[in-house]
Order: structure tokens, then sequence, then C-alpha cells
């Protein structure tokens, strides 16, 4: 298949990929980009594709994934770890004027209270806060969902127990 016959296939797939597209970003211009993305590379991994397979299914996951990346860059960009629900400015004061020697050990405090979760508890936790959601970790660890949650609440309250030093910080 020349690469303008591949094109004028991966392009007349649109139609099919917008409701996905919607149903991951929820927005029409987020939905066309990701649209736009998705062909974009699927263009660029042409010679990925083979041919007799299912370029619907190969389109989809080229879109679910670009999402979920997508999505881990943003979270990776304003993730803050806090122990609260709400921000006060009280708060925000103090741990503005911290020192990093002071962040370096709380990282570690935190990084030991993960290491001691078990691997029922870390991996749904670390996944969940990787952005993942609930039913894309109970397909990958062939658990039910309320599963899933079960085990991120048990592993948020062992976390907030073993981090009970940092609670009015």
């Amino acid at each position: 298949m020349t690469t303008m016959q591949f094109q004028t296939l991966v392009a007349s797939h649109i139609d099919y990929l917008k409701p996905y597209a919607l149903h991951f970003t929820r927005m029409e211009d987020n939905a066309d980009d990701l649209i736009q993305e998705t062909l974009m590379k699927a263009i660029n991994y042409q010679n990925k594709f083979q041919e007799g397979s299912n370029l619907k299914a190969w389109l989809y996951t080229i879109m679910k994934n670009t999402f979920i990346n997508n999505y881990r860059k943003a979270t990776k960009a304003n993730k803050v770890v806090i122990q609260t629900d709400e921000i006060y400015a009280e708060s925000m004061l103090h741990s503005s004027t911290k020192n990093q020697a002071e962040n370096k050990f709380i990282r570690k405090d935190i990084e030991n209270a993960l290491n001691k979760l078990s691997d029922d508890y870390y991996k749904p936790f670390t996944m969940y806060f990787e952005g993942y959601k609930y039913h894309e970790i109970a397909d990958y660890l062939a658990i039910p969902i309320g599963t899933v949650k079960t085990r991120i609440h048990i592993a948020r309250k062992l976390l907030k127990k073993s981090l009970k030093q940092y609670k009015n910080i």
C-alpha cells in the first residue's frame, strides 16, 4: 500500500474516531486536537501497521495511548502532594517558606511510606496517582473495579497514617 493510499484510508476513519475522542476529552476542541495527533502518529508510524489487521482498533489504541500520555504529562506538570482537601492561604505561606533540605526529607518519608505498602495496595494507588482510570487499573490488574477502589482507599488511609506528622504542614 502506498503512503498516499494509507493516508486516505486513515483519514476516512475520522468520523469513527470523533466519539472516542469526545469521550476521552469531553471538549470539542480538545477532541479535534486528539484526533489530529492520532492521525499524525498513525501516518508517521505507518510501517508499524500490519496490513490486513484491524485499522480501527490500531487507531483507537494510538488515540487512547496518546490521551493517557498527554494526561500524565499534564498531571506531572501540576502535581502537588497535600494532606488536606483544601488549600488555605496560611498553609501556602508556610509551604512556600520551606527550604530544599526539608522537602528532601518529606519526599524521602513519602517514598518510605509508599514502599511499606504491599503490592496489592501500591500498584493500584500509584497507577491511580499517575492518572489511570479505575476501569483501566481493573483491566490491567485483572480485578474488579470495586476492589480497585477499595485498595486505593486503604492505601490512602495507610499513607495518611504513616505521614501523620505532616498533617499540619
